[in-house]
């Protein structure tokens, strides 16, 4: 059992996985994922957060930093250029630990192509979370700090480098409504509208989906 939680930037997306995660009592995987790939890179979490999917010149630095300190990830020497991509080196080391992530179950996935990566897993229930523009406009003005013209800038440029990344390793249309279960509009709905349709759509999936999870003790804990 597992939500994967695909989101236009500024659709507040990542909170309705966290409210999705605390009503099944799931875990939820955002920064943690990010995290990993950080540590691993050597480089801050906030970076990699700021440009998740993004254009590939700052997949190619980060994958290199990668290839540095990590290099049993990377057959060739660090001081080599890899024979592939540095980008695609990348993705296959995203799919690695969204995988690995993914088989613990009772998990909410947030971005990170996940809904491509775990596409074929019957286990799943994939959610895409959109809004209006300007309602996502108001939303990086709240978040960012910035004017309407350069919160305007930052959604495109971001919506633009996760659907070049669905298409260009996954062959997927990150627009397309029929590569998800639910498309939700979060200012149609509000996002405790939003929650309670994915949670209602995971409990008619998966009747025991909050009957009962492990605690971090190995124990059972009755939800």
């Amino acid at each position: 059992m597992l939500i994967t939680i695909s989101r236009q930037y500024g659709a507040r997306g990542s909170e309705v996985a966290r409210k999705v995660a605390e009503a099944l009592g799931w875990r939820v995987v955002d920064n943690e994922l990010i995290d990993r790939i950080a540590e691993q890179a050597g480089v801050p979490a906030a970076e990699v957060a700021e440009h998740e999917e993004s254009a590939p010149g700052f997949i190619e630095r980060l994958a290199r930093a990668l290839a540095r300190s990590a290099p049993e990830l990377f057959p060739s020497a660090p001081e080599e250029p890899p024979p592939e991509p540095a980008e695609a080196r990348l993705v296959r080391v995203t799919e690695r630990v969204v995988a690995d992530m993914a088989s613990e179950g009772r998990i909410v996935m947030v971005g990170r192509a996940a809904s491509a990566v775990l596409g074929r897993s019957e286990d799943a229930l994939h959610v895409k979370i959109v809004a209006p523009l300007r309602y996502r406009v108001a939303e990086i003005v709240r978040r960012r700090q910035v004017d309407d013209k350069e919160a305007e800038r930052l959604i495109k440029e971001s919506d633009g480098n996760r659907a070049r990344y669905h298409e260009q390793y996954y062959h997927r249309q990150w627009h397309d409504a029929a590569n998800y279960h639910l498309v939700i509009n979060t200012e149609a709905l509000g996002l405790e509208a939003a929650t309670a349709v994915v949670v209602g759509r995971a409990k008619a999936l998966w009747p025991d989906a909050t009957r009962e999870r492990r605690t971090e003790g190995g124990g059972k804990k009755e939800e």
